[in-house]
């Protein structure tokens, strides 16, 4: 079994890379060209995968991928997937996040049509919608460019399995974090700076609204989903969530409780960091995926904040030593 992950570089596509290589699957992936290498998630793979460059944004990329590759399972990762950026950049958003699955799907029609495919949707979907937790049912509401493309990608998917009889899945995830997410992201930026808070290297962290709501989940677990879905006996689309949400201060709570550290003489705040909308509780029912795939979430909320925290201070204090060592 052959098996293509686009963003194989990123949190999850490193993830689901190590997932399919136990499972017995030859793992390609697409990266695109960067000027500064974002490999460091794969470099234990890098000898047991075949890479490609390729963008979301290149739809003669994809088919050249899909064609070289000849995959069973196509999982979509790449995505522009900062929802605050996507603001700034709403045409670019629509093209990776959008118009790029859909030339995936085409390429899957015309080049490997019996591939399996996954696409990654997301929560930011539902958006507004103020009726929680949501289900595979619920009404989509985005709330910003990113959320927006996602939604014609997931139609599109649908559409593709009922007009060419693909085996085609939505995967609409919930926040999934772990000591793999990337430094953007608003869990990483609080793990982060309280490892260095607390190895006496920073003292401020900049944050916007404090008050949203997310359903956070632990993304080794996510991925497993991922795969229970390409192997499930027929395509369908799932919520996958914890059912639970936390504010962003319940977040700094942990983190910095974690370490010892009260976070009100380390947060300031930064009104340009705020959204022009801006979901106030994105809540999941995974009850369909429990039911049908027999999946359900391992880690909870609390132990996924302080592994993200003993990783990043692990990391810190290992630089430090590294920084003396030089300066020795």
């Amino acid at each position: 079994m052959r098996a293509l992950i686009t963003g194989v570089n990123g949190q999850d596509g490193s993830y689901l890379a190590e997932l399919l290589l136990h499972e017995g699957f030859e793992v390609f992936g697409t990266i695109r060209r960067a000027s500064v290498p974002n490999l460091q998630r794969i470099e234990h793979l890098k000898d047991k995968i075949t890479l490609y460059y390729a963008d979301m944004a290149d739809a003669t990329s994809l088919h050249r991928a899909v064609a070289e590759s000849q995959p069973d399972h196509i999982y979509n990762l790449a995505a522009m997937s900062d929802v605050r950026v996507s603001f700034d950049v709403p045409m670019y958003a629509a093209q990776v996040d959008a118009v790029g699955p859909l030339g995936l799907l085409e390429a899957v029609r015309l080049e490997a049509p019996g591939c399996k495919l996954y696409q990654a949707g997301s929560s930011e979907m539902f958006g507004m919608n103020p009726s929680v937790p949501c289900n595979e049912n619920s009404t989509f509401y985005p709330g910003s460019p990113y959320a927006a493309a996602k939604v014609m990608a997931f139609h599109c998917t649908r559409n593709y399995r009922e007009a060419y009889d693909m085996f085609a899945v939505n995967g609409i995830l919930f926040n999934h974090e772990s000591e793999r997410r990337g430094v953007e992201f608003v869990t990483r930026k609080v793990s982060r700076a309280v490892a260095r808070i607390a190895q006496g290297m920073s003292g401020n962290l900049v944050l916007g609204d404090l008050k949203p709501k997310r359903d956070w989940g632990y993304a080794p677990d996510y991925v497993e989903a991922m795969y229970l879905m390409m192997t499930a006996s027929e395509p369908d689309d799932y919520v996958i969530a914890t059912g639970e949400t936390h504010s962003i201060s319940e977040l700094l709570d942990v983190a910095f409780e974690h370490a010892g550290l009260d976070w009100h003489h380390h947060v300031s705040f930064d009104a340009s960091l705020f959204r022009p909308t801006d979901p106030p509780v994105l809540l999941g029912d995974s009850s369909k995926a429990q039911e049908k795939l027999g999946w359900k979430p391992r880690v909870r909320f609390e132990e996924l904040v302080r592994r993200m925290v003993d990783h990043d201070c692990k990391e810190e204090a290992f630089g430090q030593l590294g920084l003396k060592a030089m300066q020795a």
